[in-house]
This record gives C-alpha cells, structure tokens and sequence, in this order.
C-alpha cells in the first residue's frame, strides 16, 4: 500500500485498519450527516465517508482523526508512540521544508468571476443551533507580509452569500497578525482555504509554531510537502488538495457570523468577523469536500490533543523520570489531562499534576494512575478513581487559577478552581496486592473454524 500523501491514500489505511465506515444511504447535509458522523465517532472511533451525501455528487469525509487508533494511522505509528512522534514533529530542529511544484491536481476545474457559488459545494450545517453552513475541516494557508514565510490555522467560515463568507479569527492568531499589517496598508490579505488533505498538513494547522505549518507536516512524513502557486493569488498551497477556495479579507469590512458548536460543547456567539472574498474555487476531478464535526472528537483531538501532549508529556517527565504516559483525553474537551506513571514516593503524583498545569493554561484538571491503568480508555481510568482515591487526601484543589476564558467553570477572564487527583494504588495504606489481568487475545484465533 502507498504511503499517506493526501486523504485518498490516508483513507485506504483508514478502511484497511478497519477505520473507515462507509454510508451509502442519502443523508442531508442539515444536521443529518453531523448527528451520523458524531455517533460513528462515539461508538467506534471511525471515520466516514458520506458517498452519496444530499443535492451533490461530491462525496464527504469526516472524523479522519477522531480516536488514538486513527491518529496512530494518519503519524505511521503505533498507539504508544503518538505522542513521541508529535514531539519530534513539533522540534523545529527536525522541520523539513516545502518544495515547489509547477501544477496541481486541484487545479483541472476552476471556477471565477461571476460563476462562483460557495453555496454550490456540499458545506454541511451540524448541530442544531449553528448560524448555517460553516466551513470547518479547511486549513487557511496565508503569508507572513514581512518575514514571507507560510502559515496554516483553522478559522471557522460561515456562508454568508455566492462569493462571500464570515471567517472568524482569535486576536492573537498569527492570521491576525497578517491581516492587521494588510489593514494598515490598507491592502485586502490573501487567503486559501485548503480542503481535503494529508492528515500531517491537518494536524500541522492544529498547531501554534513559529514557522510555516507545513514544515511540521513535512517533519512527520519525512519529506517536504509538495505546494504550488494559487490561480488568483501568490500563496504556495499543498499539492494534494481535493479543493481549494481563493480570496481575500478586504482590510475593514466586517459581519456577524455564527453560532457554532466550540470545543467546550457549547455555541460560540456571534462574532463581528473579517469578511472572506472569493476570487476562485478549483477542485480535482471528482473533489472529496472534508469537514470536521464542530465541538466533537476530531475537533478536541486536531486542536488540543495532539499539539500539547508534547508540550506537557515534556513538562511532567522534567519533574519525574517516572512518567510513562500522558493523554488529553478528547471527551473532556481539552481541560484535563491523565499522568500514567510507576511512582518511587508518595508525594510524586502530586508534583507531576502541578508540572502538567504550568504546562499549559487549559488544564484544569490532572488525573494521575500508574502504569497499569490504560490512559486511553475512560473505564480504566474511573476504575483507578473509585478504588484508589481518598477524596479526603488525595485531591488538591488551586483556587482563583488562570484557566481558559471559554471554560465553562471559569468567570469571563477564565479564572477558576483546578484540580489534582493522586490515583495510584497506595499499598502501605492497604494492600491489594496485584490487579486482576486478562490479557487480550486474538478472538480470530478462536472463531475461526
């Protein structure tokens, strides 16, 4: 089998993985596919291919990265090594540069002028209170104006009309950064928006990094991501894009845009947005439009998982060369974190939550287990909860702490209360002696006559 360059090849290790579920049936586009893809994603960790999606003949693709098992599919690594491998991705000593192509496949079919209809491509409404259709799964690719190297993000993208769409941008992204320079020039910012990608340029977007996005992708497959210029602006755009929307932010319109569905599982408000100004949309023959089901798990894993597991994972092991895991679980929406990890003292657990929350603001919550506790499975976890925890001297608590603003617990600057829970086994109060263990089999084995 090739090795993952796009999302076509990306989904053939999905399917052969047993990743991949296929919906044939027609589903509408208006919280239907969202509602499918969201209880896909719940029940088995899938991603979906939506073939015969409603009023289109582009198929859709969600949930490309909504489990450990499928982002250990998109990195070419195994479950354990997730993490190790987004570290490496993520040093900029390991970065790889982009190279230059002169054509891209995205580029058969192109759409401009007064041809251009975003309200023709199958762009999917999901939960049930959001504003419209939004973009979600596009990577915008932009321009430092002064240093001139690349920048990836994810800004959410509401469609407002044939050739125009909200794109909404945090103050202290870098595309704010670009777009404030553009606005005391009073020049528009140029902007692509990516669609239907590599799972490494997608990840690599999720990231904050100093440099272009692209080089983290290149860092994780070992190459340089291929990019060619765009048809109506001066933008390298990767190669491999099933569709691409060109355009510009002019530099002082702005619109309401939104509700959506955020990370914290709650909708973001309306929001006074940058205006996004199409001036092209090329797609490859028989384009794959990808989205990303807002406030649900590729949205937690691509945004808060696996950028900052390094991060903390760093931070932990620094106070403690005892640790042996961490995970940011994605049903928590990125607040907590669990610390796996064969304690030599009583009071090291604790040491290891404080480092994890000094690691990064979001964290609100440290949950620490030993070795034997599976990180990634939420009933393990709640098993070391309920047998090896005295919540009378096991938990912690850090009033009047830095948070994030959108944290539902915090007050509007996002302070709130954070919470360290020691849930090791703890023999010289008790002991149990080992843990019951049935190791997995291979059920194959048996089944088969």
């Amino acid at each position: 089998m090739e090795k993952i360059r796009d999302l076509r090849s990306f989904m053939q290790h999905l399917e052969r993985a047993g990743r991949l579920t296929r919906i044939r049936k027609p589903v509408g586009l208006t919280h239907e596919l969202a509602h499918v893809a969201a209880t896909v994603a719940r029940q088995s960790g899938n991603a979906v291919l939506f073939e015969s999606p409603e009023g289109s003949d582009w198929p859709i693709f969600a949930g490309g990265i909504s489990s450990q098992e499928s982002a250990a599919i998109a990195l070419g690594c195994d479950v354990r090594d997730v993490t190790a491998v987004m570290g490496r991705a993520l040093d900029p000593a390991n970065a790889i540069p982009t190279r230059a192509e002169s054509d891209a496949p995205w580029k058969q079919h192109v759409i401009t002028g007064d041809d251009i209809d975003v309200r023709k491509i199958p762009i999917p409404t999901h939960a049930q209170h959001d504003g419209g259709p939004f973009i979600t799964g596009g990577v915008t690719v932009t321009r430092d104006p002064i240093s001139g190297r690349g920048n990836l993000s994810y800004n959410r993208m509401q469609v407002l009309g044939p050739r125009t769409m909200g794109f909404n941008v945090n103050e202290w992204r870098h595309v704010m950064q670009f777009y404030k320079v553009h606005q005391e020039r009073d020049e528009p910012l140029p902007v692509a928006i990516s669609i239907g990608l590599d799972p490494a340029v997608m990840i690599g977007a999720g990231a904050r990094y100093d440099d272009d996005e692209l080089l983290i992708a290149g860092a994780i497959r070992g190459e340089g991501v291929p990019v060619c210029k765009g048809v109506t602006i001066d933008i390298d755009i990767p190669v491999y894009s099933e569709i691409v929307i060109e355009g510009y932010l002019p530099p002082h319109r702005r619109q309401a845009e939104g509700p959506l569905a955020e990370f914290h599982g709650y909708y973001g408000e309306l929001w006074e947005s940058p205006i996004f100004e199409v001036t092209a949309i090329c797609y490859r023959e028989n384009p794959i439009f990808q989205t990303i089901i807002p406030g649900w798990s590729e949205h937690i894993y691509i945004g808060n998982v696996l950028p900052r597991e390094p991060l903390l994972l760093r931070f932990v092991q620094h106070v403690s060369a005892n640790v042996k895991g961490l995970h940011i679980p994605p049903y928590s929406n990125g607040f907590s974190a669990i610390v796996q990890i064969d304690k030599s003292n009583p009071g090291e657990p604790k040491n290891v939550a404080l480092a994890a929350f000094t690691a990064h603001v979001n964290i609100k919550k440290v949950i620490v287990v030993d070795s034997n506790v599976n990180i990634y499975d939420p009933a393990d976890v709640l098993w070391a909860l309920t047998n090896q925890v005295d919540w009378g001297r096991d938990l912690f608590t850090i009033p009047g702490a830095q948070g994030h603003e959108m944290d539902p617990t915090a007050d509007m600057r996002g302070v709130h209360t954070k919470v360290g829970i020691d849930a090791t086994y703890k023999p010289e109060r008790r002991d149990y002696g080992a843990r019951v263990n049935y190791p997995p089999v291979d059920l194959q084995d048996y089944l088969s006559s």
